[in-house]
């Protein structure tokens, strides 16, 4: 029902302004229906048409004074209950749309007994009708519509159907008036809109300022009772007030989700610790804990779970813990205090903590596990300043957290500064291909049957302020950082740009490629790029995949594999045994080489030799070739030929290399 309504007027007060309106406007319309029928019924009255007139007449003053009663009814009673106003709406609709029936029924039926004047008389009452209503009806653009159209349309296609020229000009003017209601309600009704939008707003702003009145009052009551009792208790007036400061200097330092201390009130208090621990000789440890696996508790279960999650935490600690002790210091961090804990308690305190956590927690309906990295820092041990032994702390937990070495970790200098030299690497990093500090150097790969070289695995290298850093160094941090995408892809081209101008054809180039670059999305893009640029044939081209990369997305990791094989580009598992394939990923991939670790060829003499066996047998099976890396004797070549090895990588062949150098070193192999 409430589809009647005007759009605009979606809210159930709005709704009941609207039926208000109407229906206080309406008194005056009745008045003046009452009027013009009266008028035209008794104004024009002839023995042929007299009973019908009076019939008309007492039908549409029966039907205003029902409608008149309607108006009283909703003035006096409806409008103050709380009630759906559309069923008054439709009651008032069909009283108007009744009304303006009588009226049609009365000029179409008296319009052939009428004269000229009295269908003029007609026409104009009529009009003047539908003026008034599309001001008065204005609130509903639907009744406007049934209202002007009901009176006006059916007597001016009378007159328009008359063979008389003066009612057919009366009609054309009757619908042009017509047109010109129907046009002019919209005015009105976006007038009206207006109005009771801005009634509301005022009403709004009107209730808002008695809000604000009332709490004046009650502020005021307030003040004149709080006055009251501290002229009761003056004698006590310092401590009262003494006793508030302090409630609301205690309330200040809270974290209202925990209720433990927030950050500004724990670095207060941690401030009059370190103060204490000189004046007193004393000492204390400072845990930094970080929840491991929250993030996925708020992204899977919403902030609401996560919240109580961190109201149990909180809990559990201070079940462990004093409350001045403990800390949020935000989000799913908190800090320690344990006083007169050295490093060996505060690591066992540290585990305890940890176990707790890792309880499981019952939260809606859902088991959430948790754990905790936490990083330890001692006062005095590494110093009094409560700023630096809080980051010491932190840094310790980031350091603990990206290693997974352990889950509780005590600062030391060498962490800081092993911290301090990534960041500095890290910066160092962001423009090294722009500065052209990055570098490739080949190692070649033999070929088991021939002796001659099969390709050359290219090597990245990077040279920075004019130290060379160790790749088991800086590519970690490049896949920390992100860079690893960008440098990555320009190894890629770099790789392919210069295998395309070696003088022997014959000789692939094989690329090591990253987990995360190769998941991303334009990989394939950059791959193909740089075999345009490059001019390389595709096939001269391999891609090294880690073993490791496995353990993601196999569906998305088997889609790449099979857009890159689709090229007749090559792909090899590199450090083949240390990861997590197993025999079915293996068919399901469909590489073409297999490199064997070379962990197992420096173990060749002992527990090597088997899973090389197993390797090769692996790879028979699947018609995969292998290469073995890290071959550094004569014996262990030997041996890895004797066994069926297809290739060979290894310092005993040669070392990695500049482009420049590779073809002089090729010239003396021979």
């Amino acid at each position: 029902m409430r589809q009647l309504f005007d759009p605009s007027f979606s809210d159930h007060k709005t709704q009941r302004d609207v039926v208000h309106i109407l229906h206080t406007n309406a008194l005056s319309g009745m008045l003046v229906s009452v009027a013009a029928i009266t008028a035209l019924a008794f104004g024009f009255d002839s023995p042929e048409t007299h009973q019908l007139k009076t019939l008309f007449w007492f039908a549409l003053v029966t039907i205003l004074i029902s409608r008149f009663l309607d108006t009283l009814f909703w003035i006096k009673v409806l409008r103050r209950r709380d009630q759906d106003p559309a069923p008054a709406f439709i009651r008032f609709f069909i009283g108007v749309a009744i009304s303006a029936l009588v009226w049609a029924l009365y000029s179409v039926l008296l319009f052939p007994k009428m004269t000229v004047f009295e269908g003029a008389t007609t026409m104009v009452v009529l009009s003047a009708l539908a003026g008034g209503a599309a001001t008065v009806l204005g609130a509903s653009r639907g009744l406007v519509w049934t209202y002007c159209t009901l009176l006006l349309v059916p007597m001016s296609f009378m007159a328009m159907m008359s063979p008389h020229p003066e009612f057919f000009l009366l009609g054309l003017l009757g619908i042009a008036f017509w047109i010109t209601m129907l046009a002019t309600s919209g005015k009105t009704n976006t007038f009206f809109v207006s109005t009771i939008a801005l009634k509301r707003r005022n009403q709004e702003l009107a209730e808002e300022m008695e809000k604000e009145r009332n709490e004046v009052i009650r502020i005021n009551q307030a003040l004149v009772k709080s006055n009251q009792q501290l002229d009761n208790i003056n004698s006590s007036l310092e401590e009262q007030v003494q006793l508030r400061t302090e409630e609301i200097l205690r309330l200040s330092k809270l974290d209202p989700l925990t209720a433990l201390m927030n950050r500004s009130g724990f670095i207060k208090e941690l401030k009059h610790r370190t103060e204490e621990v000189t004046a007193n000789a004393s000492h204390f440890a400072l845990l930094f804990l970080d929840l491991d696996g929250f993030k996925q508790v708020n992204d899977s279960l919403g902030h609401q779970v996560g919240d109580k999650v961190l109201m149990e935490i909180a809990d559990r600690l201070k079940r462990l813990a004093a409350s001045e002790n403990l800390s949020r210091w935000g989000g799913d961090e908190f800090i320690v205090v344990v006083p007169g804990a050295g490093s060996t308690d505060a690591t066992a305190i540290a585990q305890r903590f940890r176990e707790r956590i890792a309880e499981t927690i019952f939260v809606d309906d859902n088991e959430v596990n948790l754990d905790a990295t936490i990083g330890i820092s001692l006062c005095p041990a590494h110093g009094d300043d409560p700023r630096k032994l809080i980051q010491q702390a932190d840094l310790t937990m980031y350091h603990q957290k990206r290693n997974r070495h352990h889950h509780v970790g005590i600062f030391n200098a060498h962490i800081f500064d092993e911290l301090c030299r990534e960041q500095f690497l890290r910066e160092g990093l962001r423009t090294a291909v722009y500065k052209g500090e990055m570098s490739l150097q080949y190692q070649p790969v033999i070929s088991s049957v021939s002796g001659n070289v099969w390709s050359f695995e290219a090597l990245l290298r990077w040279s920075f302020n004019g130290e060379l850093i160790s790749p088991a160094t800086f590519i970690p941090i490049t896949e920390r950082s992100g860079a690893i995408n960008s440098i990555g892809a320009w190894v890629l081209k770099e790789a392919c740009k210069q295998a395309a101008s070696w003088e022997n054809k014959d000789i692939s180039v094989a690329v090591n490629v990253s987990v995360s670059q190769l998941m991303e999305d334009d990989f394939i893009h950059h791959l193909d790029r740089a075999l345009a640029v490059s001019a390389l044939e595709n096939h001269r081209l391999h891609v090294e995949v880690t073993e490791s990369v496995f353990a993601n997305d196999l569906a998305k990791l088997s889609q790449q594999i099979n857009a890159i094989k689709a090229r007749g580009v090559a792909v090899s598992i590199d450090d083949f045994g240390t990861g997590f394939s197993s025999l079915s990923q293996l068919q399901r991939l469909q590489v073409d080489h297999i490199k064997i670790d070379r962990s197992f060829i420096m173990n060749l003499d002992s527990t090597g030799e088997p899973i090389i066996r197993a390797t090769l047998l692996i790879a028979g099976e699947f018609g995969y070739k292998t290469i073995a890396e890290g071959v550094e004797t004569k014996k262990q070549a030997e041996t890895l030929i004797a066994m069926g090895v297809d290739y060979l990588q290894g310092f005993y062949y040669a070392r990695p290399q500049p482009n420049t150098q590779l073809w002089h070193w090729l010239e003396q192999e021979k």
